[in-house]
């Protein structure tokens, strides 16, 4: 028996959950997991349904059937096959924390994606991710060929079949057009403290202020630059105790986790971009201990 999800979002009217369910039982289908949420400021509603296919219905189906509900309620939606990796091209430039934290997990089977390359406008992480067969492209960026770099990655991302962009720790501007162009296919990670700290080693800022709790969060690029939806944050406690260099330490390590995180809602259909914000559904029963990730 294949399994699906489906997505959907919509404006909140009567009927959908009852249309949607419906059709899933008429196709010979039964529902594993559900969740929905209406957000009464904007008037959308939002659900992700797991479901399994009993009497041999495949996604061309599903699909094609499905087409007059979404029709009839206006909706944004898609099935998606869960046996299918999604196709995810990881950027970096020379703090290499969140690559290997994802190359690892990827490895173990822990983050099922398929990592199609690694682009950096660095040589430093060239060998680890030939090493691991794993396409590795240097592109080179500076403030003339800015157009013309990002051009090279936009091949690389048709190319490849690229369905989600990581910026792994990659420290490079992105234009507008790119983030236009890509839109909610672009997850970025960064710190995060209270007071903030912008500008050259925002760590050792932190440390001379004494900040109590480092952060990290994960979001989606916009052309705002790391204003986009935020998918996931966490934060980590620190003492007096701690030196300079423990705060960058710790920082790293929520970073990657956080980012791990971000990338496995994304890969399961659980995240749904929501104006400014986004909404994020927890993971499936049955499922929690693997998407869970540190």
């Amino acid at each position: 028996m294949k399994s699906y999800v489906l997505t959907v979002s919509c404006k909140t009217t009567r009927g959908i959950v009852a249309a949607i369910s419906g059709f899933l039982a008429e196709k010979g289908c039964n529902i594993i997991d559900s969740s929905q949420f209406d957000d009464l400021d904007t008037g959308k509603f939002f659900t992700r349904v797991s479901f399994i296919s009993e009497e041999g219905v495949d996604r061309t189906g599903l699909t094609e059937g499905f087409k007059p509900i979404a029709e009839k309620f206006s909706m944004e939606w898609d099935v998606f096959d869960t046996d299918e990796r999604m196709k995810v091209l990881l950027m970096v430039s020379r703090f290499g924390h969140c690559l290997n934290d994802l190359l690892y997990r990827w490895k173990i089977g822990a983050l099922p994606i398929d990592i199609v390359g690694v682009v950096s406008n660095h040589f430093d992480y060239q060998k680890q991710v030939v090493n691991n067969d794993i396409p590795f492209h240097h592109i080179r960026v500076t403030k003339e060929n800015k157009p013309q770099a990002e051009a090279q990655l936009m091949d690389v991302v048709e190319s490849s079949g690229t369905e989600l962009v990581v910026l792994a720790r990659y420290m490079q501007v992105l234009s507008d057009q790119l983030c236009q162009k890509m839109s909610g296919k672009i997850i970025n990670i960064h710190h995060s403290f209270l007071p903030s700290f912008k500008g050259a080693n925002p760590y050792k800022q932190a440390y001379t202020r004494g900040v109590k709790l480092i952060g990290a969060t994960a979001h989606y690029v916009t052309a705002d630059l790391d204003e986009g939806p935020i998918i996931e944050q966490d934060t980590v406690r620190i003492t007096h105790a701690q030196s300079a260099d423990d705060y960058v330490s710790l920082g790293r390590d929520v970073e990657s986790q956080v980012l791990a995180r971000a990338i496995h809602a994304h890969i399961h259909h659980r995240t749904f971009i929501n104006g400014n914000r986004t909404v994020v559904f927890p993971p499936s029963p049955g499922s929690y201990a693997s998407e869970r990730m540190g």
